[in-house]
């Protein structure tokens, strides 16, 4: 009695200070704290902190000591206080939605801190029922209802199509709401139903609706509408072509869209039921034309379309093995007939040709295998021959030539025929070598050692006959004597050539000389004796002429 009638005294003598109203949100079910003063730190001079309601007191707590429960209602055994002061309300419910006040005594201040609180709870589903079994195009159809449950405050929902809101205009969009509240727990249910009319591209919409962060799961419709356009189609494995088979398929934009269709077939009806598809077997050419299809209760709803047939015809002469001989001509004719341009390309042995082959005079080289292709967009012909020229073999050229080091005598024989023809020597040789056979050419040679001088005879042959050649061999020793004379031989000949020259040239300085003398002499007679200029004259042309012929005959030795 004596504290209670001290802290009485206490609190009249207080000068009391409201602050103003704070608000706390809390999740039903959960525990909730309240906080005092908005979370300040205690005043120094604190004497006592008390919580209460408008229905009376809820726990008190002095300077130092623990708090103390005075609730005797549904609190006493849900609260409790905080080392901040704060208040602690444990399973909220919606009956908790009231404003709690924490008093605090400090010093000669008495102030208050009211709280209003607040109970929020998410919905606990939403979900779609009530749907529509179709929606028909520019028709009104209430599409669904959507439901959340259990909420707090009451749930708003939204509906979606393609996870895009949609907004209620009276017209195509109506969306309408309702809001249960249960009686015991408080907690709301709402209800939304969406009227929507269809538009084609409907038919793989997706709608779902939602409340706070809940969606529903998406659900969709079958949207029917009649039938405006069809088309015709053509369905084949690569480019049509001779032999194949080609299907028709008659499409129709009205959903559900029709079973049942004409098919015109160059001028033919063929009616196809619970099926939009007609399939043409082993098309020719003359297959190529116009194509229709057609609804069978509305026969002016059609498609046509223009099919052409691809072919490609192509002859190759000559065929398979074609055997000629060496310098024969060889006509080659292709052939083509096809429905649109065509490309021509050759290749020999598996290598490309610039051109198409010409054989006006076979050669051994143009035997091989050719192949022709011809083709038409990813139409493709082939066609091939091989060619074998064959002929008596021809030798080209013998050679002879001394080895590297001298110790040895190579012999080549060079020959071209087919088949390819044998290669034999009249000698035997150290070793033999034969060069791939090629076009028709193969290269032999013969390494020997000839000890005497020989006359060799190369000899090749096939089915067709054979030719020779012969070549001269000198022995090593021959050769190495005659090279050493030659050498000799050469300065000698140089030497008398050089004297020859010389003595020519004098002998005609000698006869001139002798020339010049006669005449002075002669002239000197003549104009002293006073003989008959007649004679002298003519004694005179005769010894001219020897001497021109001796100096003549003297050049012409000169120059050889």
């Amino acid at each position: 009695m004596h504290f209670s009638s001290c802290l009485c005294a206490l609190l009249v003598a207080l000068v009391y200070q409201v602050s103003g109203m704070d608000t706390v949100i809390g999740l039903y079910g959960e525990t909730i704290e309240v906080p005092c003063n908005n979370g300040a730190p205690k005043p120094k001079d604190l004497f006592m902190t008390k919580w209460k309601y408008d229905d009376g007191d809820l726990l008190t707590q002095l300077k130092d000591q623990d708090a103390s429960v005075i609730a005797t209602d549904k609190y006493k055994d849900r609260v409790s206080m905080a080392e901040n002061s704060s208040l602690l309300i444990a399973a909220a419910t919606l009956k908790d939605e009231k404003t709690f006040t924490c008093m605090v005594v400090a010093g000669a201040d008495i102030s208050e801190y009211p709280v209003k609180l607040l109970i929020h709870k998410a919905p606990t589903g939403v979900e779609i029922t009530a749907l529509a079994t179709e929606l028909e195009i520019g028709k009104p159809t209430q599409l669904g209802q959507c439901r959340t449950s259990d909420a707090n405050p009451a749930a708003s929902i939204t509906w979606f199509k393609n996870k895009k809101p949609l907004v209620a205009d009276g017209k195509g969009i109506i969306i309408s709401s309702n809001v249960k509240v249960d009686e015991v727990t408080g907690l709301t249910t709402t209800s939304s139903t969406l009227q929507y009319t269809a538009e084609k591209g409907d038919t793989a919409a997706l709608f779902t609706c939602g409340a706070l962060n809940t969606l529903s799961s998406p659900v969709s419709f079958t949207v029917t509408y009649p039938t405006e356009r069809i088309s015709l189609h053509v369905i084949s494995k690569g480019p049509l072509m001779e032999g194949a088979n080609m299907t028709l398929k008659c499409k129709a934009d009205g959903n559900p869209p029709p079973t049942s269709f004409n098919f015109h077939i160059l001028g033919k009806v063929v009616k196809v039921e619970n099926s939009d598809s007609y399939t043409v077997t082993d098309v020719t050419r003359e297959s190529t034309g116009e194509y229709k299809c057609s609804i069978i209760d509305n026969a002016k709803m059609e498609d046509s379309k223009n099919i052409t047939i691809n072919y490609l015809d192509m002859s190759l002469s000559p065929s398979g093995k074609v055997m000629k001989s060496f310098g024969e001509g060889l006509t080659l004719t292709l052939q083509t007939h096809a429905s649109g341009d065509l490309k021509v390309s050759w290749t020999k042995d598996n290598g490309k040709l610039d051109s198409s082959p010409k054989f006006d005079k076979l050669t051994y080289s143009d035997s091989g295998k050719y192949e022709v292709v011809v083709t038409m967009g990813a139409l493709i012909k082939k066609a091939s021959f091989e060619l074998v020229v064959e002929g008596v073999p021809v030798i080209r050229r013998v050679a002879k030539r001394r080895s590297e080091d001298g110790q040895h005598k190579v012999l080549t024989c060079e020959a071209e025929g087919s088949p390819k023809p044998t290669v034999a020597w009249s000698v035997n040789g150290t070793s033999a070598d034969e060069s791939p056979y090629v076009n028709g050419k193969i290269t032999h040679k013969l390494t020997i050692v000839p000890t005497v001088n020989l006359t060799v005879v190369c000899t090749v042959s096939n089915e067709h006959g054979q030719d020779t050649r012969t070549i001269n061999v000198s022995t090593l020793f021959e050769e190495v004597r005659m090279d050493k004379q030659d050498s000799s031989d050469e300065g000698d000949t140089t030497k008398l050539v050089v004297g020859v020259i010389v003595g020519l040239l004098l002998a005609t300085v000698v006869v001139g000389l002798a020339y010049w003398l006669y005449m002075k002499k002669s002239k000197q007679g003549s104009w002293k004796t006073g003989e008959k200029e007649d004679g002298s004259t003519e004694e005179s042309k005769k010894l001219e002429e020897k001497i021109e012929e001796k100096l003549e005959e003297n050049s012409q030795k000169v120059e050889v």
